[in-house]
């Protein structure tokens, strides 16, 4: 094999994994409604960026979140935890996916989970993997540290 024809061979190679791929941008953009759960214009632009099946995958209940169910979601958290801040830590892309850790911020102005934080707020740890196929993400995998959120809101 020439050099040639092996740099030919890598690009090709390159190309075909999607390595050159940067959905990152795209990613960002679930967070950036995260962080302004009541923004028509973040609501609008996460429509854009997630697939009409995409599905929010928490457990293995097999009860994954829609679209419109998560943003349902957004809503509630709109104005029970008014300064919610969702802030990307590291993003990492490998491939198709594209894996995020970031950190949750915010006060709940009514009882969270059914504990009355008293005007504590919480700041917690949070793991994502998004996965997407041509520019949109399709499915999310997430843990979020609620059980600790939950604790510095009682003041334990």
């Amino acid at each position: 094999m020439t050099l040639k024809t092996f740099i030919a061979s890598a690009a090709l190679a390159t190309i075909a994994t999607g390595a050159l791929a940067d959905d990152t941008d795209t990613v960002q953009v679930f967070y950036d409604l995260l962080s302004n759960p009541g923004s028509q214009e973040h609501v609008a632009a996460f429509l854009n960026a997630t697939s009409a099946d995409w599905e929010s995958l928490g457990d293995y209940s097999g009860k994954n979140k829609t679209r419109e169910a998560f943003l349902g979601q957004m809503g509630g958290f709109a104005k029970l935890i008014p300064d919610l801040d969702w802030n990307v830590q590291a993003m990492h892309q490998d491939g198709n996916f594209v894996t995020v850790r970031s950190r949750a911020t915010g006060t709940p102005v009514a009882p969270f989970f059914g504990v009355d934080g008293e005007g504590r707020g919480f700041d917690i740890l949070t793991i994502d993997i998004h996965e997407v196929e041509d520019g949109v993400i399709t499915r999310t995998w997430h843990v979020e540290d609620w059980a600790g959120a939950l604790q510095q809101l009682s003041g334990k």
